[in-house]
């Protein structure tokens, strides 16, 4: 190679080289945020400045939160697939029997049926085997400084972030989970931890990194803050008839508002049963090239919705709790039986 073709060369490797990450200590939103850090709860500029410029930009972050370009039609049996496995169910009976005084315990004291502390468990992390793997403080850095959208969502979870790393005495470099910043094996959002994580096992901290029993405490917890109401059904499959336009019942919202009876006089019947006499919300589960299902979701349905808002998240909730339900059920009866031989 000549010496006058490498200057050119190497220009032209400069230029096509990433350019080098900006710190987030000098990201032109991050003077307001340390701002209000100092001002509300008494951290240092100094300190602040130092934990974001430690954190990186994480790219993929970004490229797993963006919606994409072209969204396909909604399909409740494929989201369904994913959650309603045979594996799924039988490891959800293998963990309640594991932890059963933990679950039975977090059931009596906060009134959440177990299959439903479980079911969130299994939807959530696959009972804690998919906890996520992203540094925590960086991957809220990159989507609070760098991802307009939903900036102030994560501004507000780094700043929770910061100060559950406080109150814990823990590195907040320490923190791992989702690319959006959702920690353990209940995957709950730091703002979460400090508003509804209970030290359930005693140990005075609460763990959801190492094993599964303040989970299990403080998804009950969730709950039961949320308004679950104990012994309460959660949602009852409906059939509509011929020529019915259910928009404006599915537009009245996912809080359930609507009269059972006056449902019935619109010729709206559970499929089985009847009606509970409590508010519903009518929630429509489509399929492509198949039948829409319709379903009446009462309030505890409502309030599985405030964990993730929704109705497929609900309803995989609802449906994986039921199946592994009904086959701890079986198992406890085959043990019965064993036994008596």
């Amino acid at each position: 190679m000549t010496r006058s073709v490498r200057p050119l060369l190497a220009a032209l490797l400069l230029a096509l080289a990433p350019a080098a990450q900006a710190s987030y200590a000098e990201h032109d939103e991050a003077a307001g945020f340390i701002r209000d850090m100092q001002e509300r709860h008494g951290f240092t500029a100094d300190e602040l400045r130092r934990l974001l410029g430690q954190a990186t930009r994480l790219d993929r972050v970004i490229d797993l939160i963006r919606p994409p370009a072209e969204r396909g039609p909604r399909s409740w049996q494929n989201y369904r697939a994913r959650f309603l496995t045979e594996a799924r169910i039988e490891q959800g009976v293998a963990f309640w029997l594991a932890y059963r005084d933990s679950i039975e315990a977090a059931s009596a004291r906060y009134g959440v049926a177990p299959e439903y502390i479980v079911a969130i468990l299994g939807v959530e992390t696959h009972y804690g085997r998919h906890t996520g793997n992203f540094e925590t403080l960086s991957a809220l850095a990159t989507l609070a400084f760098d991802y307009p959208p939903r900036a102030p969502l994560f501004r507000h979870e780094l700043e929770n972030l910061l100060l559950l790393a406080r109150e814990q005495q823990r590195d907040p470099f320490s923190y791992r989970g989702s690319y959006a910043g959702a920690l353990g094996y209940p995957q709950f959002l730091p703002s979460s931890v400090r508003n509804y994580a209970v030290d359930f096992d005693g140990d005075g901290r609460v763990d959801f990194d190492t094993h599964p029993v303040d989970a299990i405490g403080s998804i009950a917890n969730y709950f039961a803050v949320h308004g679950w109401q104990p012994g309460q059904p959660v949602a009852q499959r409906v059939r509509l008839p011929d020529g019915l336009d259910p928009t404006p019942l599915i537009e009245a919202g996912i809080e359930p508002s609507l009269d059972p009876a006056a449902l019935q006089t619109q010729g709206i019947h559970p499929v089985s049963g009847a009606f509970h006499p409590a508010p519903v919300t009518l929630v429509d589960l489509p399929t492509p090239d198949a039948e829409t299902e319709y379903w009446a979701g009462y309030r505890n349905f409502y309030v599985i919705t405030r964990y993730n808002r929704s109705s497929f998240y609900a309803m995989a909730v609802f449906q994986l709790a039921e199946a592994v339900r009904q086959r701890y059920g079986e198992l406890g009866l085959q043990r019965a039986s064993n036994s008596t031989r």
